[in-house]
């Protein structure tokens, strides 16, 4: 009895990686792509249709709503894929995000092909699969006895990287300056800091943000 092909979605904003990735994937035996989009509502509409096994999803999706967020959406459908993450992105608010989504697996785009492979037959089997600077990064953060920066301070955090003084971030992020002053006493103590610029410098250094 043959064995059963794993059908996948590949879910990325740039049309050559898509291809790239479809004619990697597409020449293994057991491996099928059944559908492409670029972004969020495709995403969400191709998978719908084709009910595929696993979804290989980037976390920079355009100006829309990005790769985590996608993958909420598609794990909320009847029946959901499992997703595994296909990125260049490895900050610790990018890995917690995607996890938090519903995402099974995190994997870089330097990965080689054999381990692209492995992981999404291991994420079709419903294992978790990271590349190893994700799951050493998260084991520290497990094991570490530092004081964690919490997915709202993280907000923060990015707020001020975009230069956002504490009345714009109490708007954006609909609630009180004082709140916002508080969140900003708590992230200078997290991180040792006692600036705004430092604070963002450091979350930088320490991979909590982007460069």
């Amino acid at each position: 009895m043959a064995e059963q092909r794993i059908r996948v979605v590949l879910v990325d904003d740039h049309p050559v990686v898509r291809a790239g990735v479809r004619a990697l994937v597409d020449a293994q035996d057991d491996l099928d792509v059944v559908g492409e989009a670029a972004d969020s509502t495709q995403a969400v509409a191709v998978v719908g249709e084709t009910q595929p096994d696993v979804v290989l999803m980037d976390l920079s999706l355009g100006d829309g709503p990005g790769g985590a967020e996608t993958t909420r959406l598609v794990r909320e459908l009847p029946s959901p894929p499992h997703v595994l993450v296909l990125t260049t992105y490895d900050t610790e608010a990018d890995v917690l995000e995607a996890v938090d989504a519903g995402a099974s697996g995190y994997l870089l785009k330097d990965a080689p092909p054999d381990e692209l492979f492995r992981a999404i037959r291991g994420t079709a089997r419903g294992e978790t699969v990271l590349a190893p600077s994700v799951a050493t990064r998260l084991l520290q953060r497990a094991a570490s006895p530092t004081p964690k920066v919490s997915p709202r301070e993280v907000e923060i955090l990015r707020l001020l990287a975009r230069g956002l003084g504490n009345k714009e971030m109490a708007r954006e992020l609909l609630v009180s300056e004082a709140t916002v002053k508080s969140h900003l006493s708590h992230i200078y103590t997290k991180l040792g800091v006692d600036t705004r610029a430092g604070a963002v410098a450091t979350a930088i250094e320490r991979r909590i943000l982007r460069p």
